[in-house]
């Protein structure tokens, strides 16, 4: 009896996969692949890889951003982070190896506007001299 209830559950799950496989939801009739890849709204494929790979580029900066407590991420890294969270997969960074508090802390950090920059007050207030 219960490896009838057994192979009646993989039959089923076996045809709910096969149907939902097979329905095709993102696609469009009509739609070609050059409207597929650039999506709807922005966060098309060329996108979202395009950000995976900046990304990949600011690794060393996002290590440091963690492990010396250094608060800034340069633009291009927040840009790509937030295109991935908001437009892309927005677990995709815990499928990178980041835990799901890293993920949250990076998307905080860069979800609202341009990364802070230092005042220019500060700047100009500098005791550094520069000497000929």
């Amino acid at each position: 009896m219960t490896t009838i209830k057994l192979l009646l559950t993989l039959a089923l799950s076996w045809l709910i996969f096969t149907v939902n496989a097979t329905r095709g939801d993102g696609i469009k009739p009509g739609q070609n692949i050059a409207a597929r890849l650039e999506g709807e709204g922005g966060g098309g494929i060329t996108e979202c890889w395009s950000a995976l790979l900046e990304l990949k580029s600011c690794t060393n900066e996002i290590i440091l951003f963690f492990i010396n407590g250094e608060s800034y991420l340069g633009m291009g890294c927040c840009r790509a982070i937030r295109t991935i969270t908001h437009h892309c997969w927005p677990s995709m960074l815990t499928s990178l190896g980041y835990t799901a508090e890293e993920g949250d802390i990076l998307s905080d950090y860069c979800g609202g506007s341009a990364p802070p920059q230092p005042a220019v007050e500060e700047i100009l207030q500098s005791p550094a001299r520069l000497r000929i």
